[in-house]
């Protein structure tokens, strides 16, 4: 009985023992295991000359570079409407042709006014030729001795007054002749007729409509002619990109309706007032109006039509660059404390506009020395879509840090430890 205790009692030290082993040996791997350094995915890229186009990206519309919208300087109902939308019109051809009776009827009544008040005139005519007659008459006795005093004053004064109510007769002829002109100038725009060579663009009325003329408000927008053959792209650049353009800049458009052509045209004119929206609000937008015009025509291209431009503003040849997302930002006190500064998740920090009225923050670039991370300040300049200049900080040929997203914003620090992968290229199959 005393050899079977002793046994079981071994038995129980052996089994607490191995537990004891186990556990300490699983302390000492996870301490061992902690205490190495983690080692981060990186890809590299070499710092080379290249050349660089700015660009600024724009949003807008195609429109007519001529076009005219008519509008009636009469009031009244259309009786004639020979156009259509998308019909081509020589200019001088009828467009529309508004109910001509009211104003033919005060073109009668106008001319009815002027033949009476010719004739008034013409009475009034003999009238003072006949107190001149004798007013004449009068001055020639009295330089006789033969008229009295009284005589020739009265004579004068009949003769003024003769005089005054002829010249006040012909401001009447001339009056009725103004209203005969003002009744014919309506009459004649009741016919509308092309101002140019064009389209009919946009038509807004059918016949039979009753069309309010210029003198209310702005009158009835009836219709749009425009010149096809001449188009161009009005786009809204906003405030802190509209500094960088130039009239004369090349633009490439693209037009959402034509897929991936691409359109090429030439800044005309800039915009000199501002197109503010959402006043009051975070998401206030200041923009100007850019016009670009464009070179290639196609037969296709319809006024309204959404376009996207991308304005080449800047050309720089032979000059270092990198990439654009090795560029990144800290605060400056971080560096010198060697401390990350906290940056929010996943939120991509954009160096050509984020960092602009942030003197805090310093531009910089991971560099590879030794399989270990470094920190390049650096001077940058303009980019373009995928690159950008660096003025100073780097040399050529120096490797940087490309990617990740996640490595460069927020794993790597000055030192850490680096393992360079391949680029994968999307353009091959994945076999897997």
């Amino acid at each position: 009985m005393a050899n079977g205790k002793q046994k079981k009692s071994k038995k129980k030290l052996f089994i607490f023992g191995g537990i004891g082993i186990l556990v300490v040996a699983l302390i000492l791997i996870a301490l061992l295991g902690g205490s190495k350094e983690s080692i981060i995915a990186v890809q590299i890229e070499k710092v080379m000359k290249r050349d660089i186009t700015q660009t600024v990206t724009a949003t807008g519309t195609i429109n007519s570079e001529f076009k005219v919208v008519i509008t009636p300087e009469v009031t009244g109902e259309i009786i004639n409407l020979p156009v259509e939308e998308g019909l081509m019109v020589k200019k001088g051809a009828l467009l529309i042709q508004i109910q001509a009776e009211t104003y033919l009827a005060q073109k009668e009544r106008a001319d009815a006014v002027l033949m009476s008040s010719q004739a008034t005139l013409a009475q009034r005519k003999a009238e003072l030729d006949k107190v001149k007659a004798a007013y004449d008459r009068v001055i020639e006795l009295q330089a006789k001795g033969l008229a009295s005093n009284a005589e020739l004053e009265t004579s004068i004064s009949n003769y003024l007054s003769s005089k005054a109510s002829y010249e006040a007769q012909e401001s009447s002829v001339l009056q009725s002749k103004a209203s005969v002109k003002e009744a014919i100038d309506k009459l004649s725009k009741t016919s509308i007729y092309s101002p140019m060579d064009g389209t009919i663009s946009q038509l807004n009325i059918e016949k039979g409509e009753r069309v309010l003329g210029s003198g209310f408000s702005q009158g009835t927008n009836i219709m749009t002619v425009s010149d096809l053959n001449n188009m161009e792209a009005t786009v809204e650049v906003d405030e802190n990109d509209v500094v960088l353009i130039s009239a004369g800049d090349t633009a490439r458009i693209e037009i959402d309706a034509f897929g991936n052509k691409v359109f090429k045209g030439i800044v005309t004119k800039i915009g000199n007032t501002a197109k503010t929206a959402g006043v009051g609000t975070q998401d206030q937008v200041v923009n100007f109006e850019v016009r670009i015009k464009l070179i290639d025509i196609d037969k296709n291209l319809r006024p309204g039509m959404s376009c996207t431009a991308k304005i080449e503003t800047e050309t720089i040849k032979n000059v270092l660059s990198v990439p654009l997302q090795s560029v990144t930002a800290r605060n400056e006190s971080a560096l010198l404390n060697g401390k990350d500064e906290p940056k929010e998740k996943d939120k991509p920090l954009n160096v050509k506009h984020e960092t602009k009225g942030k003197p805090k923050l310093q531009e910089i670039v991971f560099t590879i020395s030794n399989g270990k991370a470094d920190i390049a300040k650096v001077k940058t300049g303009i980019s373009d879509d995928n690159y950008i200049r660096i003025i100073s900080g780097l040399d050529e040929n120096q490797e940087v840090v490309t990617g990740s997203y996640r490595a460069i914003s927020r794993e790597l620090k000055k030192g850490s430890t680096v393992r360079v992968e391949k680029k994968k290229d999307m353009r091959k199959p994945d076999n897997n």
